[in-house]
């Protein structure tokens, strides 16, 4: 270090706030140069430091013209010539030694504002650099105070920002608490660049989990995907490199030690690992992880749809509280997860089924040369209003008479197969003779069976 006293604060000043010498320098320059004008007015002044003697110089340049007409910036060139001889010649530009000592205590004072503004201006640059390219990075950080649910952090000397947004709500913290958190980005701001941190990214399970794994760390086994609801539930996809490593059993670690150290990390955080797939429908499969699936299909391949079947008694964990499990699992996959059980699964064929047979019935149209065909055995009566397969429906089902049909109920009308409850109201209608109200009929052309 130099034994002249400005160039050891010079020095010190950019060891302090992590700057380059050279920006110091050039803030002194600027410093006096503005303090300079305020002493000397109307001169053109100008600052360098003098890197031999350690010291501020200060002139005034002149220009050399042929006739002056601002002797403040201005110099003829026969006064020139009469001082720097025959070499003075029109443009030269000549300095004149000035005292930094004639400055004054305003000027001084201004010229330190200047140093001042532009080393924090220089330092806020350096932070920005420095902290963009972090970002995603894990920091240790300590709660310093909190502001409208915002938490203030320190990063070192670095004040940072937890935002309410990015604040796992399983989570609460005081003064003086240590946080880890994932840099999420680097905003500028008036007062300089301001770092925002977050506990919700899945990038801080990723990084937890490169911390935690040495199989990750060393890249044989590889996160494919992480997705999250902090503070409830995340899941993370895996996959291995080599064909003897489970990629699954290394981020468990032995009896649960990686994870456990991860979800101790996320405040009790629930952590999925499933193992990825090049295969939509393997990978679904594990997703849904821990509800085992009976089959998967793919309803729409372009848009990404999948249809999945699980046992009753897995339906809702495959859902999980309030659709998390489902949905966390369609974030993970990218595709679109419709769960059924296979009770809701059976129905849906069944009413499928019964929809193809439908036409068939008494509700198709008797328009057409179908309806005119002749059955082979006549029917013992006939209903007003009902069709002849219907009736045939009902002989057939012990009710052969149309006394036996007005004994009937509108429940064990439409326990025949075929007949639903609309078609029985109908049916008890006409055997007894009566109208039904309005909001009640129904065209006997309408597919009203399929409600069975």
């Amino acid at each position: 270090m130099s034994a002249n006293p400005l160039q050891q604060t010079i020095e010190a000043l950019a060891k302090e706030k992590g700057v380059n010498q050279d920006i110091i320098i050039t803030a002194l320059q600027d410093a006096i140069e503005a303090a300079a004008r305020k002493r000397y007015k109307n001169e053109n002044m100008r600052a360098r430091f003098n890197l031999d003697a350690g010291q501020m110089e200060l002139v005034a340049v002149k220009r050399i013209v042929a006739e002056v007409a601002d002797p403040a910036t201005e110099i003829s060139l026969q006064e020139a010539q009469g001082l720097y001889g025959d070499e003075a010649e029109v443009d030269m530009e000549i300095e004149f030694p000035r005292p930094t000592e004639d400055l004054g205590r305003i000027a001084a004072q201004t010229a330190k504002q200047v140093i001042f503004q532009k080393v924090r201006e220089a330092e806020r640059e350096n932070i920005f650099a420095e902290y963009n390219q972090q970002v995603g990075d894990v920091k240790n950080a300590s709660v310093k105070r909190f502001e409208n649910g915002d938490i203030i952090v320190e990063i070192g000397r670095i004040e940072a920002i937890i935002p309410r947004k990015e604040q796992s709500r399983a989570e609460s913290y005081n003064p003086g608490d240590r946080i880890r958190s994932v840099i999420k980005g680097v905003n500028r701001s008036a007062k300089g660049p301001q770092i925002v941190l977050s506990r919700t990214d899945p990038a801080l399970l990723i990084k937890l989990f490169e911390q935690e794994v040495p199989e990750i760390y060393d890249g044989t086994v590889i996160i494919r995907g992480a997705v999250r609801e902090a503070g409830d539930r995340a899941k993370v996809a895996v996959c291995s490199r080599e064909r003897d490593v489970d990629p699954v059993g290394a981020c468990v670690g032995m009896k649960g030690t990686r994870v456990q150290s991860i979800i101790r990390e996320l405040r009790g955080e629930k952590v999925d690992i499933v193992e990825w797939s090049d295969d939509p429908i393997a990978f679904v499969t594990n997703a849904l992880s821990p509800a085992k699936v009976q089959r998967v299909s793919i309803v729409d391949d372009h848009d990404k749809v999948m249809e999945v079947v699980v046992e009753d008694r897995q339906l809702s964990l495959a859902i999980g509280k309030k659709g998390q499990n489902v949905r966390l699992a369609a974030k993970l996959t990218g595709w679109r997860i419709d769960i059924k059980s296979e009770e809701e699964k059976r129905r849906e064929v069944e009413a499928q089924l019964e929809g193809l047979e439908a036409p068939a019935g008494e509700d198709t149209p008797t328009a057409g040369p179908e309806a005119d065909e002749p059955e082979a055995t006549p029917l013992p009566y006939t209903l007003e209003g009902i069709g002849d397969k219907t009736i045939r429906k009902l002989v057939g089902a012990g009710l052969g008479d149309i006394a036996a049909v007005a004994a009937a109920s509108v429940e064990q009308l439409s326990e025949i197969p075929g007949i639903g409850a609309k078609t029985g109201e109908r049916i008890l209608a006409a055997a007894r003779g009566e109208t039904l109200p309005a909001a009640a009929e129904t065209p006997e052309s309408e597919p009203s069976d399929r409600e069975a």
